[in-house]
């Protein structure tokens, strides 16, 4: 009997440019070959909306056999939604506040080459900060992104963040190009594989996966085969590579079965 497999796909930086629509050539190798052999999903830590923006907006159910918004805390199958936490009930509403008065003010003191909007969003499962403000366009992401790998802006938040709240359990992932989740241990997109149920692999394949990256820990869970990949183009390389592997795989064991029924 062939093995049920599921690919698990991170979204910016691994099906998509960061906040970009996924490539034509990718998308119809995913619904036209890839589905065909295996079951498809999706992991990102945004919400809905936006993974919709980038994915399919009138179709993105029809695409992909489980969506995960917000890591899983927002986790969808076959179009259904599945039971869900939220990050105020987890920490309490005083602390949560606490947190972000600090984050603001943490932020109203940085000098950055310049700032945007929208520097806090308030998510199911998560925060997510940006320094710069996640208004920014396309080449001010990128300027920040090259000017965050010089100056550790993201990570240096992080240490203070830390250190003023020594005890609150909580995680903290560096993703995309602007900014960073923040989120109660445990509910990083690992979370979202305890709705992954009945599978012999599931293969998982995200950007971010060196310590600190918001794909780190489902990359090296016991439960995935990771995949690292350097964006959408590589994505959709490794995916022939992994179509062929396992179709070899699978034409060895159906030579080898009946010498060993025998």
């Amino acid at each position: 009997m062939a093995k049920r497999i599921i690919c698990l796909f991170d979204v910016d930086g691994t099906l998509t440019v960061p906040q970009q629509e996924i490539s034509p050539a990718l998308d119809k190798f995913i619904q036209e070959t890839l589905r065909k052999q295996f079951d498809v999903a999706v992991v990102g830590g945004s919400d809905l909306i936006k993974i919709k923006r980038q994915l399919g907006e009138d179709n993105l159910f029809k695409k992909y056999d489980y969506i995960f918004a917000e890591n899983g805390l927002m986790a969808y199958k076959d179009g259904k939604k599945l039971p869900s936490e939220n990050i105020q009930s987890f920490i309490g509403e005083e602390a949560l506040q606490d947190f972000i008065n600090f984050c603001l003010k943490y932020i109203s003191e940085l000098k950055l080459p310049f700032k945007r909007g929208t520097f806090i969003e308030f998510r199911t499962g998560m925060l997510n900060i940006s320094p710069v403000g996640r208004n920014c366009s396309v080449d001010e992401r990128n300027q920040f992104n090259e000017y965050d790998a010089e100056n550790h802006i993201r990570e240096k938040f992080i240490q203070a963040i830390k250190k003023e709240f020594p005890d609150l359990p909580l995680t903290y992932s560096i993703g995309g190009q602007i900014s960073f989740d923040v989120f109660p241990n445990g509910w990083d997109k690992t979370y979202c594989l305890r709705h992954v149920q009945g599978y012999d692999e599931i293969h998982f394949f995200g950007d971010k996966t060196r310590e600190g990256g918001n794909d780190y820990e489902i990359y090296e869970s016991d439960l995935t085969v990771g995949h690292r990949v350097t964006g959408p183009e590589d994505t959709l390389k490794q995916l022939k590579v992994l179509i062929s592997l396992i179709d070899e795989k699978r034409s060895k064991d159906q030579l080898n079965f009946p010498m060993q029924c025998a």
